[in-house]
């Protein structure tokens, strides 16, 4: 069964597709981009979402968003919906945003704080740490409350960062070493003492997978893709990056030495079989941070950071995330999939939790750069998906010198499903 053959069957049984899945990554070449159905089939794409985004862990928020007991945030995984969510331990987390009665979402906006959690339907009141508090006397004397509390998601933090997974176990894997890195080089941010100081969502009518590759080079970057962010980004991916000049490479070896007299980590740290990395790479010469001009974008740094030019410390988890930490603000990346051929991009700033708006930051200087950006990586993605929907596509050569950011995701990702399928 060919490429377009199985888009054009009728129905499926899931695991026929679990099957045709397995063979196309088994099947495919490691340097090349992936076969048609694997980007826009709605069979493999709730494989994706059965086998990578209900059982892998993903990047959910900041723990700054929820700075104090009952404030949450809420989030969708597919059709899964979760809340998140400060307890009266001041620990972080996570349910499934379901009542135990008849499934309705208890928490519907976005962000909130609250006493207890309660649903709006019938008033089933939990606390929260998900215990039921309150069904009301109809459930009847024999009715056991201590077996409907909510159903809990796995959830980890790192470095203020909030990760959770859907699975009924945690995966297995090294993750537990890459949040420790996460503590030891979020240090200096202090994150805890930040605010979510904007965000914006995007939706891209392209594959979840099409966003991630476009976000894993920088080979697209030049001729005129974007220009805002050419002001200030280096493209070189570390100091082993083939590409790298000598200048560069000197440039590095002059700032590094700044970071480490202040103790500010920045070797390359990665986690993971290339799921996870941490690496401070310096901006142009004299760039401070990524604003259109290069200056500063907040009057208040961060944390105990004092130096203004510590480049942007870029941090990778798959398959959801990328994130740029700064001096002076950090922006964090979140890609979440909504169908086949659609997914959602939600990017945050923060800056000092002391900063204020108007006057230590403007919010539209803040975001301009990744505003552009982002809208330029829409188009980009969204004419992909346009190109690999058509008859004549086949997959095509990735460049191992430019583009190997995109086959170390693209074996990241064959490997996890191909592993999942089987367990």
């Amino acid at each position: 069964m060919n490429q377009i053959d199985l888009l054009n069957t009728t129905c499926p049984t899931l695991e026929e597709a679990r099957k045709e899945m397995s063979r196309l990554l088994e099947e495919r070449p490691s340097n090349y981009s992936l076969p048609q159905p694997l980007y826009n089939d709605p069979h493999m794409f709730r494989i994706d979402m059965e086998e990578v985004f209900q059982k892998e862990w993903l990047f959910v928020g900041m723990t700054s968003e929820i700075p104090a007991k009952g404030d949450y945030f809420t989030v969708e995984i597919g059709q899964n919906p979760v809340l998140v969510v400060r307890d009266a331990d001041g620990d972080v987390q996570a349910f499934h945003n379901t009542c135990r009665h008849r499934g309705s979402r208890i928490c519907q906006e976005h962000r909130g704080k609250v006493a207890n959690l309660i649903c709006p339907y019938h008033k089933w009141a939990y606390d929260l740490k998900g215990n039921l508090l309150f069904a009301g006397t109809e459930m009847g004397d024999a009715f056991d409350m201590k077996q409907h509390g909510l159903k809990k998601a796995h959830t980890k933090v790192g470095g203020g960062f909030i990760f959770i997974c859907l699975a009924k176990e945690e995966p297995e894997g090294d993750f537990d070493d890459f949040l420790k890195t996460m503590d030891e080089y979020m240090e200096p941010y202090d994150v805890e003492n930040t605010k979510l100081a904007v965000e914006s969502n995007m939706y891209e009518q392209a594959n979840w997978k099409l966003v991630i590759e476009n976000n894993r080079e920088c080979y697209h970057c030049h001729g005129g893709n974007h220009p805002e962010l050419l002001n200030t980004l280096l493209e070189w991916d570390d100091t082993n990056d083939p590409r790298a000049p000598q200048e560069f490479l000197d440039q590095y070896a002059r700032q590094s030495a700044e970071w480490e007299a202040e103790n500010i980590p920045h070797e390359r740290r990665d986690h993971g079989n290339n799921r996870n990395r941490v690496v401070r790479m310096p901006l142009q010469e004299g760039k401070k941070v990524m604003t259109l001009d290069g200056e500063s974008g907040c009057k208040k740094m961060l944390g105990r950071i004092k130096n203004p030019h510590l480049g942007s410390m870029r941090i990778l988890h798959l398959p959801n995330s990328w994130n740029h930490m700064q001096s002076d603000h950090f922006i964090v990346f979140r890609v979440l999939p909504i169908s086949a051929q659609e997914s959602i991009v939600t990017t945050k700033w923060f800056v000092h939790k002391d900063a204020v708006e108007g006057v230590d930051y403007d919010v539209e200087r803040l975001r301009l750069v990744w505003d552009a950006t982002n809208d330029q990586d829409r188009v980009l993605g969204e004419e992909n998906q346009l190109g690999i929907n058509s008859v004549g596509y086949e997959p095509g050569p990735y460049s191992e010198t430019f583009e190997f950011g995109v086959i170390n995701f693209l074996d990241w990702y064959s490997d996890t499903v191909q592993k999942n399928l089987k367990d």
